[in-house]
């Protein structure tokens, strides 16, 4: 699955559990590197360099990838179990078993895996992204929010906007709109046709009452592609609040023609407008 691709089919993200579809493709670095330190690049692993544990580890940590892509939870399980008895100290191995434990729902065992990781390989950016996202979910506000920040740290590290995205959501899970916002503003210096970013930024303004800034982020995204029931609805509400009836009512058609089932237009036909 692309970047692209995951970001369209997980978002409606102001819950923050609804990133777990996703968060595992974006996070997962399965190719086998070797170990550098903190911020240095990574030196590319040629044939030469692995021992025969490593290789046969590493292969079915690939294999492990495909299953966990394709949905195959238990199967990916399997592979990693038999990569990491091939090679105890597979820190990439534990990192894909955290997140397929993370699916599972098993949170003290990916808490365990993700730890794992870090103690064979520190200050590896992916693997802190992917422990913070774990402790955001076991509302460890604190240590999550350390976690990314020591993520962001890494001048190496190259999936920033995808940091900072889960960063605001797990600020703004813990009630923190004002650094969630400023973070969310981060991530969209860094992108700015990231939706979920824009979705999030216009869904803060609007809670705070900021319209016309709210207007500006929802209007980018319901006219593109990526609209879905959920923006269409902000976007309905924004405009009404805004007094643009126009724009309110052509966003209410979309959402009644292309989303009838959808809660958002349950809401609409309802006129439950402050829900």
């Amino acid at each position: 699955m692309t970047e692209g691709r995951a970001l369209r089919s997980a978002f409606g993200v102001r819950l923050a559990t609804m990133l777990l579809p996703w968060i595992g493709v974006l996070a997962l670095q399965a190719c086998s590197t070797a170990a550098a330190p903190q911020g240095a690049a990574a030196e590319i692993v040629t044939p030469s360099d692995e021992s025969d544990a490593r290789r046969r580890a590493r292969i079915r940590l690939e294999l492990a990838v495909g299953y966990f892509e394709a949905g195959k939870v238990a199967f990916a399980l399997d592979e990693v179990k038999q990569a990491l008895a091939s090679d105890p100290g597979f820190a990439d191995a534990y990192n894909l078993r955290g997140l397929i434990y993370m699916q599972l729902s098993d949170l003290p065992m990916a808490d365990e895996s993700f730890r794992r990781a870090l103690s064979l390989r520190p200050g590896d950016a992916n693997v802190l992204h992917n422990h913070a996202w774990l402790l955001c979910l076991q509302q460890k506000y604190g240590e999550a929010d350390k976690r990314f920040i020591e993520a962001l740290a890494n001048p190496g590290y190259t999936a920033r906007t995808k940091t900072l995205m889960a960063q605001g959501l797990c600020q703004t899970r813990a009630g923190d709109l004002a650094q969630a916002e400023k973070t969310f503003l981060r991530a969209y210096e860094l992108d700015t046709a990231n939706p979920v970013v824009g979705y999030n930024l216009a869904d803060i303004f609007f809670r705070k009452g900021e319209l016309t800034r709210a207007q500006f982020y929802i209007r980018r995204i319901n006219n593109s592609e990526l609209a879905n029931a959920e923006t269409l609805w902000l976007g309905v509400k924004v405009e009404r609040a805004l007094g643009e009836t126009v724009a309110m009512r052509q966003l209410s058609e979309q959402l009644r023609k292309r989303f009838p089932q959808a809660k958002e237009t349950a809401a609409l036909d309802r006129g439950a407008f402050d829900e």
